[in-house]
């Protein structure tokens, strides 16, 4: 047996579920109806389920300490747009819903475009333009073999 090489949520954990969910609604994600109120909030994404839970609850359901404030992760999540003027747009919107800028898009030296902005829980996301990714109908990234 392999592990497959899909990975089908991401989940966050959120200081906040309520301002955390109004923030991702901001962006215009769908909610899913098996969210549960107060609870968890499961929004669907053009690949992998995106799910929010409170940070203790999520510590305590993988059996680890909660790690106090929030800091570097050594995670990025990423959303691939389809030029530079998407990039900008989708980065004005999120700052708009309350995301901290991070870092403002620049073009990168690989010759993509690429900025980060954080969640209300400092979770940092990437919004880039790669030329050399396809990206397909749904917005998923169809890599070479």
């Amino acid at each position: 047996m392999t592990l497959p090489a899909a990975i089908s949520v991401v989940t966050l954990g959120v200081t906040d579920l309520e301002r955390s969910v109004a923030f991702y609604q901001a962006l215009g994600w769908p909610m899913s109806s098996t969210s549960q109120p107060g609870t968890i909030a499961w929004f669907r994404t053009a690949g992998a389920t995106l799910g929010l839970f409170p940070t203790e609850a999520l510590a305590a359901d993988a059996g680890v300490p909660e790690g106090g404030e929030p800091v570097f992760r050594e995670v990025t999540l990423a959303v691939n747009l389809g030029s530079r003027e998407e990039v900008d747009a989708a980065m004005a919107l999120a700052l708009e819903a309350g995301a901290d800028l991070v870092k403002a898009p620049v073009t990168a030296e690989w010759g993509g475009y690429s900025g980060y902005f954080a969640d209300p829980d400092g979770h940092l996301w990437e919004l880039v333009h790669a030329p050399g990714f396809t990206l397909t109908g749904d917005g998923r990234v169809e890599m070479p073999a």
